[in-house]
């Protein structure tokens, strides 16, 4: 008996005996648990590439090697592409969220395998990124293809996503709860109770599966230990501040960077000048090899001489103001240097070199405030926590995510109320400077980012091609009344027929309403013609430019009930207002069933 056989009869079975609740609950379970697997994958594949890197032979030449080994992973990264998987791999949420806008929740099957190569290459290499990103584009594809594969609506394959988004974030952290909102804030998922269960499922899930492959191991373990302190209010809203312009440098620095590399066509000269420069900031600055966890660890601990290593300059460490200088130094870089492993064709994630950066910054925030002389003393290893959680919260439009992160991993409360505070400050002002996060900020410009508003998200996953009318009668310029009533008016049903030249561009439009008063007069048959009857539209819709919200905008506007659209300059059909708003009002019952 064959797969598809088998997969049918369970299909009829689960139809009689299972609800749609209840089998919906199963499969959150299963894509937790699957999101889990890959999280699980990813980490042990990169883990395994940095202990060939342990071995004594390369602990000989480890300076050299920073130079080195971030080069040679871009390489294979390269060759991967290039000759096998001959795919493009985007950024891992941004990916997954454009899936969601304008793919229906359709993510290609490659997408399980091919982050799942790259990203350990990547980054067990030395290269300067984070796996989140890819564990979530490993989960996102596995959710998508999972419910594909029981043939489940649109719908519930975008909370399935939801819920690998979820699992992948509570496997790599160990934190179910910031998992959930970490989904709900991300994906503008609905909170709601039908949406709630399958996260929390799926998030237990991928925890559980985490605990059995990994036990109680965690990548960020700390435990509080000095409490908060009312009298350092006023040096958390500094380090608000300082974390919101950290953030929008951070930003600005990414796109900018991007930007650069995106001049090159050539893969092969975007991964030289990457390389090359990755290599030369990993040789001078070697706290950025890599994704960084050992950096936040020591930090915590206060152990700031092992979080910042060994540098290829002999530098007097026990001077505490050349200590704050390099940790200012890996909080300027690290951006710089996640950025250029990106343009070099890198594959990973903007998540932990953001709580890298935001730890480094926090550390010697308070480091300063402990030695500038005027007898104040802060909790280092509390700021290093509260900078984190302004990074997250201004970098990734995610102050909820960032709040309650950090408090899992804490394993407490205690912080709380500078949690808050620090993150409502980065992020109102990163949002003021920045009005979209690096995972959403492409797809807002292009009006495919899925958001809170529900009409906006409904006008946005509506498909423009079944909208468009195509079974108009076209006249050309030079045809006459006689020809426009006989070969147009007698054969359509519709009131309005485009006028085209012998390119197919549009010229205008004749309506009946623009002929009915010469209908019957003969006399005008042969002696008018297309050219001196049309006249312009209201509006024009491009097809390869507006968006649904534009459309819907210029129908508003124009008070139009048709207009043309618009495709490759060329005329390609209408839409009609009556069609657009049926098709809105049968998503929107899918949205709020």
């Amino acid at each position: 008996m064959t797969f598809k056989s088998l997969l049918r009869q369970f299909l009829i079975w689960k139809y009689k005996h299972i609800s749609e609740q209840q089998f919906i609950y199963a499969l959150s379970i299963l894509v937790g648990f699957l999101a889990g697997i890959g999280t699980v994958s990813l980490k042990n594949l990169t883990h395994s590439i940095r202990l060939l890197f342990e071995l004594d032979f390369f602990k000989d030449y480890q300076s050299s090697m920073y130079f080195i080994f971030p080069i040679i992973g871009l390489l294979l990264v390269y060759i991967i592409k290039q000759t096998w998987l001959k795919k493009h791999i985007g950024h891992g949420i941004s990916t997954t969220l454009h899936a969601i806008s304008k793919l229906n929740g359709i993510i290609p099957r490659y997408n399980i395998y091919a982050a799942l190569i790259t990203a350990p290459l990547t980054v067990g290499f030395g290269g300067s990124v984070g796996l989140q990103g890819p564990a979530v584009s490993v989960g996102a594809a596995l959710g998508s293809n999972t419910a594909r594969l029981f043939h489940m609506n649109t719908k519930t394959r975008m909370l399935l996503i939801g819920c690998a988004a979820a699992g992948a974030m509570a496997s790599m952290f160990k934190a179910p709860i910031a998992a959930i909102i970490f989904a709900v804030e991300i994906f503008s998922l609905d909170i709601a109770f039908g949406s709630l269960v399958p996260l929390l499922l799926a998030s237990v899930s991928a925890v559980i599966t985490s605990y059995f492959f990994l036990g109680t191991d965690v990548l960020l373990r700390f435990e509080l230990i000095d409490q908060f302190e009312i009298n350092d209010i006023a040096f958390y809203i500094v380090l608000g501040l300082v974390t919101a312009l950290a953030s929008v440098y951070f930003s600005k620095v990414f796109f900018a960077i991007t930007n650069f590399f995106k001049q090159f066509e050539s893969r092969a000269k975007r991964l030289l000048i990457g390389g090359l420069a990755i290599g030369t900031m990993l040789y001078v600055i070697p706290p950025l090899y890599g994704e960084g966890y050992g950096i936040m660890n020591n930090l915590l601990k206060g152990d700031h001489l092992a979080a910042i290593g060994t540098t290829p300059f002999n530098l007097d460490l026990s001077n505490i103001w050349i200590v704050i200088a390099l940790l200012l130094g890996i909080s300027v870089f690290k951006a710089i240097a996640m950025t250029t492993t990106f343009g070099a064709g890198g594959v990973g994630g903007v998540f932990i070199p953001t709580l890298v950066m935001g730890s480094a910054l926090g550390n010697a925030f308070a480091k300063i405030i402990n030695n500038i002389g005027f007898d104040f003393h802060v909790s280092e290893s509390n700021f290093t926590l509260i900078g984190m959680t302004g990074l997250m919260a201004g970098v990734l439009h995610a102050p909820l995510t960032a709040i309650f992160l950090i408090a899992e991993i804490t394993g407490g409360y205690e912080l709380f109320v500078p949690l808050m505070l620090v993150s409502a400050i980065s992020f109102a002002i990163t949002k003021y400077y920045v009005s979209h996060s690096i995972y959403t900020l492409k797809l807002a410009e292009r009006g495919e980012l899925i958001t809170h508003n529900k009409d906006q998200n409904v006008l946005m996953v509506l498909d423009i091609d079944k909208v468009i009318e195509t079974n108009f009668i076209i006249l050309k310029p030079d045809m006459t009344l006689g020809e426009i009533l006989k070969k147009a008016v007698a054969k359509s049903s519709r009131n309005h027929f485009p006028v085209v030249n012998d390119k197919h561009e549009f010229l205008g439009v004749i309506r009946l309403d623009d002929i009915r008063h010469m209908m019957f007069d003969a006399n005008l048959y042969d002696k008018v013609d297309a050219s001196s009857l049309m006249h312009a539209d209201y509006g024009i819709i491009d097809y390869d430019h507006d968006s649904m919200n534009d459309i819907m905008e210029q129908f508003k506007t124009t008070g139009a009930w048709n207009l043309p659209v618009i495709k490759d300059g060329k005329y390609y059909g209408y839409i009609s207002k009556s069609k657009l708003l049926t098709a809105y009002r049968r998503q929107l019952i899918n949205f709020t069933q």
